[in-house]
Formats: C-alpha cells, structure tokens, sequence
C-alpha cells in the first residue's frame, strides 16, 4: 500500500510537462496543481486518522484506497486548471489517513522491539515505490497518454483493496493463519488498541512532545516534497536532460531516502544498547538526521555537474530518512492504545501543509526569479537546520495523560525491548 500511494502521488511530477503543455499551465498552475493535493491531503489527515480508530485499520484502508483510487483515474480526465486543482483536492482527501492507519495496524501486530524497524521497512517501501515510478511513467507513456497512465495506476488500487480485505484482520488473534506460536510473540502488544476509544484531544493538544513532533515534521517535509513535485521539472529545465534522463536521474533521491530509512530501522536497536536509552537514540539519530539534509542539499547548489548535484541530494535524502522512522515510532508510543492513529495524523497533518507551501513557494520563486533555480533549493536547505532545534525537547516515548517520570527499571526495559 505504501508503494502504490507513493506511485499515484509522484506519478503526476514526471507526467507534469506533457500536462503543463496540453493544458496550458504555467509554473505557478502547475505548482498549485501540486499543492491542491498536499493541502486537502494535510487537511483531511487528522479526520482520516480519527475515522481509522474510530473503524480500525481494516474498513479504513480499504476505504482510503478505494477513494484514492478513483481520484487517481479521474486525473487523466482533467480539462482545464480549475478542474485538475478539484480533482487532484479530492485526490487529497482520499490518501488522507493511509499512514496514520498502518501505525494504528502496527500498534496491534508487532511487538514493540519490532516496531520502529517495521516503520523503516514501510518507509522504504514508499521511497522505493516514489524512486522507480518516474521510469514507470516513461514506459507507460510510451504505449499510452499521459490520461490513460492515470487509469492505469488506478487499476492497481483497486486489486490491492480487493486482496486487502480478503486477507487483513484487525485482530491478529482471529486471522485463521496465524498459529499459536504466533500468538505467543503478540503477548506484549496492545490488544486494547483495536477497541474504539475516545481520542484525548485535550491532553493531544496540550502535549509539549506532539507540537514539536508535528512541527519538526513540518521541516523534514517542507524540503522533501520538493522530490515528489519539482524534481524532474529542475533536470529537464536546469540540467537540459530529456525526459528519460530526468527519470532516471530522479530514481536515485527516493532510492537513497529508502536505503535511509532500511538502515535507520536496523541500526536504531543496535544505538539503543550504545546509549542505553529509547528516548536519547531518537533525538540524536534525528538530530544528526537534519543536519546532514541540510549540508548536502545546501552543497548540491555548488556543484558543477548534474552526477555531483544528484549525488548531493541522495546524500541528503539518506539524512533525511535518518529522521523519518523515528518520527512515526514516535507517534506510535506516545499516542498510546487510544491516539496512535490520531497523534501520526497531527504529525502528518503538518508535514503535507509545508509540502503545500513549499511546493507553491517554488512555483512563486521560479516564475518570479527567472527559474533561479539554486534559489529555490537553497531555502530548502535552510529549512532542514530548523528541525535540529525541535529533537531536543520531544519526549518520543511518554504515553499522552501518563506521567512523564518513570522509574530507572522501566526504562531500562523498555530500552531494551525496543
């Protein structure tokens, strides 16, 4: 599912120049068409999550998928601005809630030892799907227009939620395949997690740790969506790269975001016996996280070739995913049994509103700086550095409405579990 829902909300990035040309759109449209489903995709993420713990992750993703995948082939039928910003709004609403809903899933599934491996599992799962579906793109437009791409990538939602809800459980426990020896290893997950609860808004808002989560979210994506929307736009205009070589060259950002992601979900238990600490691995490896984005994007800027510059952003983008594991993990143990979902959509929530302004800032920043290029990108990297100032002060591991002190005993094991 990570994969399809990177695949049909990247593939519009390398399909864009056929669309800005048949549809007459500018840099500004084009960076609003981007927009429209950052922002209702931000919007929506908190009511998506909500709705997930209010169902359970079955009926949710089922349902998410579903919708998503119907906004998705009603792109390749756009007709003009107006219509294309509406359809890629509605696009938005419906893959709101897709990733708080999985750590709602992860919560009930995995014990807590496994679960920010399986968060950096998940992560390189979408990066690798978002990677690969520039060169996807191509093939398919070889055979295809850009409209009927669309439907394509649609069908694919649509057999990945038939399969979903034959197979998936909310329970564990009553999936018929999973054995008693299996059971035995879910012993220490939350099983009241699947029953509906009263999400603690109050106490969700009033969190310290959940403002700064969601607000370091906010950098780490306001500089990453730049991959997903403007990417192949800067090879074939800053670069003068054809289509396929802007394809392939735009693999290797997302490929390097999962290869991030896979080793940050690896090492993490391994920092955790060094540190001997949940909370202190978290906020170093997140911190070093934004500082590394930050340093080689900025350095991406003064390269003088396009093998140097796209080496830069890899680099950055394997920082950045130093980041993003930790972030959901996070969300996952301070939301607790009754806000997992809630909590990651907060987070999420903030993350899509600064992919929104950021892709509207560079369409803005082009269109008035005569493509300056370096510009836009430089912001960008400014922008990772704040992040650096949030970590310090996130307790990622506190339950909400739980007292933050523990004793030593507590923490010792709940460091080595992890």
């Amino acid at each position: 599912m990570a994969i399809l829902a990177f695949v049909d909300r990247v593939c519009i990035s390398q399909a864009a120049p056929l669309i800005a040309r048949d549809l007459n759109f500018d840099k500004a449209q084009m960076g609003t068409v981007f927009g429209a489903f950052l922002l209702s995709y931000g919007l929506f993420e908190i009511p998506g999550a909500w709705y997930g713990d209010l169902v359970g992750a079955r009926k949710g993703l089922i349902r998410i998928v579903s919708g998503w995948s119907l906004f998705t082939g009603l792109t390749g039928w756009a007709w003009s601005f107006r219509s294309m910003v509406a359809i890629r709004f509605l696009f938005g609403i419906g893959e709101a809630g897709c990733f708080p809903i999985i750590t709602k899933a992860f919560r009930v599934w995995l014990p807590l030892r496994e679960r920010t491996r399986a968060q950096g599992i998940l992560w390189t799962s979408a990066r690798w799907g978002g990677a690969f579906t520039p060169l996807l793109v191509v093939l398919i437009l070889r055979y295809m227009s850009w409209r009927w791409s669309f439907v394509f990538f649609a069908s694919l939602g649509l057999v990945w939620a038939a399969l979903f809800s034959r197979w998936y459980r909310d329970d564990p426990a009553k999936h018929p395949r999973v054995n008693a020896a299996e059971r035995e290893l879910l012993e220490d997950t939350d099983s009241k997690a699947i029953e509906p609860h009263a999400v603690p808004w109050k106490a969700l808002l009033r969190s310290r740790s959940v403002l700064l989560l969601s607000l370091q979210y906010f950098f780490v994506s306001f500089s990453w969506y730049f991959y997903l929307t403007w990417l192949p736009t800067y090879l074939q205009e800053h670069h003068h790269l054809t289509s396929e070589q802007s394809a392939a060259y735009a693999v290797f950002p997302l490929l390097f975001c999962g290869i991030g992601s896979l080793f940050c979900g690896f090492i993490t238990q391994h920092v955790v016996r060094w540190t001997g600490d949940v909370r202190r691995t978290r906020r170093l490896m997140a911190s070093i996280g934004f500082l590394g984005a930050g340093s080689f994007l900025a350095l991406a800027t003064r390269m003088p070739g396009v093998n140097s510059t796209m080496s830069m952003m890899a680099a950055a983008c394997f920082f950045n995913d130093q980041v993003v594991p930790h972030s959901w993990a996070s969300c996952m143990d301070i939301g607790g049994r009754r806000a997992a979902s809630s909590v990651a959509g907060t987070m999420n929530l903030m993350g899509n509103l600064a992919g929104t302004g950021s892709s509207v800032l560079g369409g803005y920043l082009l269109q008035h700086s005569g493509n300056d290029w370096n510009l836009f990108i430089s912001v960008l990297a400014g922008v990772y550095f704040l992040g650096i100032l949030c970590w310090p002060f996130i307790d990622p591991e506190t339950p909400l409405a739980e007292p933050a002190a523990r004793d030593q005993g507590f923490m010792r094991s709940s460091a080595i579990r992890a």
